[in-house]
């Protein structure tokens, strides 16, 4: 450091300062993964926001529904194979927001717990 050390107690408040957050498991968490990786400039995987997934499942649903009706009405066998390809996709999206909101809850839950002898 270029300034002047800091005194004992401003030592000893700062220890227990950082005592306090290394308890924190979720924030620790976070900044062990807080990382870019070796591109810095590359995206993220949460770039889009948290709503893109989200958009995406409502979008294949839609698609879904306007394909099944069709390939009811008509018999065709291409819209009938459509329908099952993208009711496939919007399971696989469905599945991923079920996950992330399992992940998100069990998150919540453990910050909200009280600590041990804390």
């Amino acid at each position: 450091m270029d300034g002047p050390e800091l005194s004992q107690q401003e030592q000893r408040i700062l220890h227990d300062i950082e005592q306090d957050l290394s308890a924190d498991q979720l924030l620790d968490r976070r900044l062990r993964t807080l990382r870019r990786g070796i591109r810095p400039w590359a995206s993220s995987k949460g770039r889009h926001g948290p709503h893109g997934l989200g958009l995406c499942t409502a979008l294949l649903g839609t698609v879904c529904a306007v394909l099944f009706v069709r390939a009811a009405a008509t018999s065709s066998p291409a819209l009938i194979w459509a329908f099952a390809a993208v009711w496939v996709l919007m399971l696989v999206c469905l599945l991923r927001l079920v996950i992330r909101w399992c992940r998100t809850v069990a998150a919540a839950s453990e910050s909200r717990e009280p600590r041990a002898g804390g």
